[in-house]
């Protein structure tokens, strides 16, 4: 019989041994690759938005974000478009450049309708007949105006040089204090997609919705460096549009201009180029279905419009911090490693490994939902970090693995024919392993809070406080004869019948439970100073059938129970939180334990089970006119005299004070009826 080894009896050498050793069965140039592969998973976690192929799948999946978190809109009331079409181009006998005449005719419409501000989306790069007829009208503005500028150093393929100079020429003609230049540099991504502010280059003037804003409530100083991602928004009804968007032949002519005052007083009007082939940009919308125009992609004025809405409404995104991101490439490595590490069963695996999948793919979504900007944020680069961080490992256990296995096989070889020791590794079931079914009294323990308490504590303090609690727990049961199963972390897993049944093993088990909690209680007393606050200890106890025996596989051996019984014991300890209460004990157990310790908590339906469970907490503390008093409570209960127990439990709240178990029952007395079952979650 062999119980199963407490966490941390390995000293420091030891484990530096087991390293050392390891190490040199992994092999220098294993380590190397290793150690290449692990420093590449974090390059690749952290840096995926800047390299080929993954840069795309980034892309992509924050393309998938934005779409699905673009915040529907009623059409905005402070921005307009007016819009030249094809129709436009057709009445004017001009496509490009655009007709100049109808322009200056539309911006003294629109100054005399009493527009907050005009921004134009178009470059005037080369001399046309009616330009007089154009700054005549600029030169009467009364509304602010801001031209459209580029130059060729910044947007090279929009404008030349020669195109540049004379764009200059007329904007310096032009300008007046109501009239001045604008940048309407828009940057897109190596993919060509349009999703982030451009960058404010020196020597060009401020962008066009800053320009616009510019000395005016509407202003947001964030924005004047701002490269984070443009909020594009969708509209809220098929039938309203994000934007209006006017014709300007409508604006231009004063006889139709009345008619569309509203769409022009008091807003912002930006005005630009509605072309199917010219000026259109892709954006977050292209590959997802473009809700707001029904067009796979967006004409440049409407991106500017898109950007100065989310200026308008200070709509700025935080970046997360470059720390974090760092944090969570390292964990997500970190995963990968300790995943490959792991032994679990193949189910288990599988689903460890989809649900880390899962949170690394969901992750940015929240980050994009809680209003964090997620461009340049991994996601498919913790994916791929993962996985080389998994392989790297997995190939280094591997071989670990074989050389162990092939030194295990040596080492039986001493003692067996080689034969025999091979055919032992090659099917450790040739063990003997044997297993019968018992009757017997099963325990399990936990410490609260101590999961939480190894995220808080250096692992030096972990080891040294697991180690002490085991030691007293473990001292507990054996001075109660019990069985020692096993260590499940701080829990201790014991049993009384096996291998040798006694007439007092009940007594026992209930006697062992609860100086297991005292122990408990006194190892909280005895935490040395700066270790966070300790839960108590919580115990379960049931009777039932089980199978006992040795049990086990490649290399080891266990003594150890199986079965509901163990299940049950189980449930019961973590039904103690709920319940407020210390040990439980099912009826099974207390009715065998010969102990008159016990007061009834009522019927509970454990998680997991169908059958209901009649449960006690062993009080030996408490007098026995208390412990009567609560067993009338549940007996009433039970025949549903609902006045009987109104009143008994009024008399036990007159002295339960601070005992949080009578105050759960009674709660729970009155929650139900005539005997009926608590179902915990």
């Amino acid at each position: 019989m062999a119980s199963e080894s407490r966490v941390g009896a390995e000293g420091p050498r030891d484990i530096g041994r087991t390293a050392r050793r390891s190490l040199r069965q992994l092999g220098w140039q294993r380590l190397a690759v290793a150690v290449v592969l692990i420093g590449l998973a974090l390059y690749i976690a952290i840096s995926s938005w800047r390299l080929p192929l993954l840069r795309d799948a980034e892309a992509a999946l924050y393309d998938l974000r934005a779409a699905n978190f673009a915040p529907p809109t009623d059409t905005d009331k402070r921005v307009t478009l007016v819009v030249y079409t094809a129709d436009t181009n057709r009445a004017t006998g001009q496509i490009s450049p655009v007709d100049r005449t109808i322009l200056a005719k539309a911006l003294t419409q629109i100054d005399q309708l009493g527009a907050k501000g005009v921004g134009i989306d178009v470059l005037f790069d080369s001399p046309q007949d009616d330009d007089d007829l154009l700054r005549a009208s600029l030169k009467g503005m009364k509304t602010p105006v801001f031209l459209a500028y580029a130059d060729n150093r910044t947007n090279p393929e929009a404008i030349t040089y020669e195109q540049e100079q004379d764009l200059r020429g007329f904007i310096s003609s032009a300008s007046s204090q109501r009239v001045k230049p604008a940048s309407i540099l828009l940057e897109t991504d190596a993919d060509g997609v349009a999703r982030r502010w451009p960058r404010q280059y020196p020597g060009l003037p401020p962008l066009l919705s800053l320009a616009l804003t510019n000395g005016s409530p509407d202003a947001d100083a964030r924005f004047a460096s701002y490269t984070g991602p443009i909020r594009y928004r969708v509209p809220s009804a098929s039938d309203r549009p994000v934007f209006d968007k006017i014709p300007i032949d409508l604006v231009a002519d004063p006889e139709t201009a009345p008619l569309v005052a509203d769409a022009i007083k008091g807003r912002y009007i930006l005005i630009g180029g509605d072309f199917s082939d010219f000026d259109q940009f892709d954006t977050p919308f292209t590959r997802t279905g473009n809700p707001v125009t029904g067009e796979t992609r967006m004409i440049g004025v409407e991106v500017h419009a898109s950007m100065l809405a989310q200026l308008l409404d200070k709509a700025w995104k935080q970046k997360p911090a470059g720390s974090l991101k760092v944090l969570a490439a390292v964990l997500a490595v970190a995963l990968g490693a300790a995943t490959a590490i792991a032994q679990w069963r193949t189910w288990l695996l599988v689903l460890a490994v989809l649900a880390q999948f899962a949170l690394f793919l969901a992750m940015p979504f929240l980050v994009e939902r809680a209003g964090y900007d997620t461009l340049d944020l991994p996601a498919t680069g913790w994916l791929i970090g993962w996985l080389l961080a998994y392989t790297a490992i997995s190939s280094g256990l591997r071989a670990i693995n074989a050389a162990q296995r092939e030194f295990a096989q040596g080492a039986l070889g001493k003692y067996l024919p080689r034969s025999v020791a091979s055919e032992i590794m090659r099917n450790p079931e040739r063990l003997s392993l044997h297993g019968e079914k018992r009757e017997i009294f099963c325990l399990f323990s936990d410490l609260e809070g101590f999961t939480k308490l190894t995220h808080a504590v250096e692992p030096e303090m972990i080891a040294r406080l697991l180690n002490d609690y085991l030691d007293r727990l473990s001292a507990v049961v054996l001075q109660y004869g019990g069985t020692l199963d096993k260590f499940v972390g701080d829990a201790v897993v014991a049993f009384w019948g096996a291998p040798i049944a006694y007439p007092d093993d009940g007594g026992r088990a209930v006697k062992a439970a609860w100086a297991m909690y005292l122990a408990g209680e006194e190892f909280r007393k005895a935490v040395p100073e700066g270790v966070p606050k300790i839960g108590r200890t919580r115990v379960g106890v049931h009777y039932g059938e089980a199978v006992v025996g040795n049990f086990g596989g490649e290399g080891r051996i266990q003594y150890t129970a199986l079965g509901d019984a163990m299940n049950t014991a189980a449930r019961l300890e973590g039904a103690n939180k709920p319940l407020d209460t210390r040990v439980l004990v099912s009826r099974e157990a207390a009715e065998r334990s010969g102990l008159d310790w016990f007061r009834p908590m009522g019927s509970v339906t454990l998680r997991g089970r169908k059958t209901p469970v009649d449960i006690f907490e062993p009080v030996p503390e408490m007098d026995d006119v208390h412990r009567r008093i609560a067993v009338e409570a549940v007996e009433a209960h039970a025949a549903g005299d609902t006045d009987r127990v109104k009143a008994l439990t009024d008399t036990i709240l007159e002295s339960a004070h601070d005992d949080e178990a009578m105050i759960n029952l009674i709660q729970r007395l009155r929650q139900t009826h005539k005997g009926e079952s608590y179902v915990l979650g």
